[in-house]
């Protein structure tokens, strides 16, 4: 099985040392679909998207970039969203990921007034109360036609698509690690975060239980999907 992760992340200066997006989506999701091999193509970084047919899935990262944004990779990527559907390729997507599935299949996701959310939140996946590691202002405000809500937060309604085809996305990042986003969010103090969010969002972490395989296995049961 071949499963592309298309990374549209482009890495904040300092966090060279660490680990891209799609290596963290790598490391999260092998785990619970360990018969896949998984290619990473970075998007933001000037890699061509694939041809549909090239994978039997794909996984969605975040971005700094929100859906309205007007990106040399933007425009393609909701035409490539369309023909995968129509394909029928799995599709799982992860914080921007959610927001253009969403966007592009018939929802909306927008910029929400109340500012940044980051830390770990609790979100109610499935009828299950669980933590998840979260960074972002943008939301899905309009749920897709095809889509069913299986996931939220009380600050963010539409925390979890499942849709009718096979498509999985979630508005937090399960990929990421409290190390990972604590070390983000002390290189953008400063300038992306002031001290004051930054310290409310380090002690959030500090005193979360976010599991290290939070929805993996339901991306995994996804992207396999395009084996039955």
């Amino acid at each position: 099985m071949k499963v592309a992760i298309l990374d549209f992340a482009t890495p904040f200066p300092g966090m060279q040392d660490y680990a891209t997006a799609g290596q963290l989506i790598r490391d999260w999701l092998s785990p619970a679909l360990p018969e896949a091999e998984m290619t990473i193509i970075k998007v933001a970084l000037g890699q061509a998207l694939p041809e549909v047919q090239d994978f039997d899935g794909y996984v969605l990262s975040g971005s700094e970039k929100g859906v309205y944004d007007h990106t040399a990779w933007m425009d393609a990527l909701r035409a490539f969203l369309l023909e995968a559907k129509r394909a029928g390729k799995p599709l799982v997507g992860i914080c921007f990921g959610h927001q253009i599935m969403a966007d592009t299949f018939g929802g909306r996701a927008e910029k929400v007034p109340f500012g940044m959310v980051i830390g770990a939140e609790p979100y109610e996946i499935d009828g299950v109360v669980q933590e998840a590691h979260v960074w972002h202002q943008d939301q899905v405000v309009t749920v897709p036609p095809d889509a069913e809500v299986t996931g939220h937060a009380p600050y963010c309604p539409v925390g979890v698509l499942e849709y009718s085809f096979p498509g999985y996305s979630v508005q937090f990042h399960p990929e990421y690690t409290g190390e990972f986003l604590a070390k983000e969010i002390t290189v953008a103090t400063g300038t992306v975060l002031t001290p004051e969010e930054s310290q409310k969002a380090l002690a959030s972490i500090a005193a979360g239980h976010v599991a290290a395989d939070l929805v993996a296995a339901k991306a995994a049961e996804t992207l396999r999907r395009a084996t039955s």
